[in-house]
């Protein structure tokens, strides 16, 4: 019987792929963050992706975003309530189970994600400088196929 190799396993091409992507998203992160930390109002990564979450889906619940974003619920709920504390969130009882509360963004939340959003959109372009929009797209469906790839084998 002849002895199949796993390729995959030895692939460096792989291996420059990922670390390529590692490096891509820690950049990226890293900017956004910094970026958020010069901010006067000090915002965190954290809360910066609860704010988005709930400008995505307003009238969502904690319990929403607990499953969305694979995160522990205790920590989203001291997110949470130090932006409703800032009053970047803000609280309604759902009408149909008043044991829920459902969230939205606040006037003051939804200056402050508009502001995010352009920060963030500042460093994404600074990332592609130099791409043009041929390559832009050859490299999302080049990522898409490695995301499907890894989504086949759930």
């Amino acid at each position: 019987m002849k002895k199949q190799v796993d390729k995959v396993n030895q692939s460096p091409a792989a291996e420059r792929v990922f670390d390529a992507i590692h490096t891509v998203m820690h950049l990226y992160r890293s900017g956004r963050s910094q970026a958020f930390r010069e901010d006067a109002r000090g915002i965190t990564h954290m809360e910066s992706r609860v704010l988005d979450y709930f400008s995505r889906h307003p009238g969502a619940t904690l319990s929403d975003l607990a499953a969305h974003s694979g995160r522990d619920k205790a920590q989203l709920t001291r997110l949470v309530k130090g932006l409703r504390e800032h009053g970047d969130l803000e609280s309604k009882e759902d009408l149909k189970d008043r044991r829920s509360v459902r969230l939205q963004l606040s006037a003051q939340g939804e200056a402050l994600q508009r502001d995010l959003r352009k920060t963030g959109a500042q460093i994404l372009e600074r990332a592609v400088v130099g791409l043009s929009e041929s390559q832009c797209e050859d490299l999302v469906t080049l990522l898409k196929s490695i995301q499907s790839n890894l989504e086949s084998e759930r």
